[in-house]
C-alpha cells in the first residue's frame, strides 16, 4: 500500500482522515483507533488475548509520529502510544469502520462494559 497523501487530524483531536492516492478519503474516529490499536497490549499476542477496552468515547488524538515510509505512531491523550498503524491497516480500518464498529459495541454489550469512564 501507498503512503497516504494526507493525514488529518481534526480540531477537536477526535476524527482522522486519511486520503490515499486515487482514493477517496476515509475518515477513522480517534474511538475506533484507540479500541482497534495494533499494539499488543490491545490485540494481545494471539486472538484468545485481545483486549475489549472499554472508557474511550472521549479519547482525542494528541499526536502522531512517522514511523519510516510505512506507518504512523498514533499517540492518545489517554497515554496510550505503542500502536503503530501501517498504511495498509490504516487502509483496512478505513474500509471496515462500520463491521468493525459493531463488533466492537456488540463486545462491550456483552462484556457489561461502556464506552464511557466509570
Amino acid at each position: 500500500m501507498a503512503a497516504p497523501s494526507e493525514l488529518r487530524v481534526s480540531k477537536d483531536r477526535k476524527l482522522l482522515t486519511v486520503t490515499f492516492p486515487n482514493h477517496a478519503p476515509l475518515e477513522l474516529p480517534a474511538e475506533l483507533l484507540r479500541v482497534t490499536s495494533p499494539s499488543a497490549e490491545v490485540q494481545g499476542h494471539s486472538p484468545d488475548q485481545r483486549v475489549t477496552v472499554p472508557g474511550k468515547r472521549e479519547v482525542a488524538i494528541a499526536r502522531m509520529e512517522p514511523i519510516g515510509n510505512y506507518a504512523v505512531r498514533i499517540v492518545f491523550d489517554d497515554g496510550h502510544e505503542s500502536g503503530i498503524f501501517t498504511w495498509n491497516y490504516l487502509h483496512e480500518l478505513g474500509h471496515e469502520k462500520d463491521q468493525r464498529w459493531q463488533t466492537y459495541l456488540d463486545e462491550l454489550s456483552a462484556k457489561g462494559l461502556s464506552r464511557d469512564r466509570r
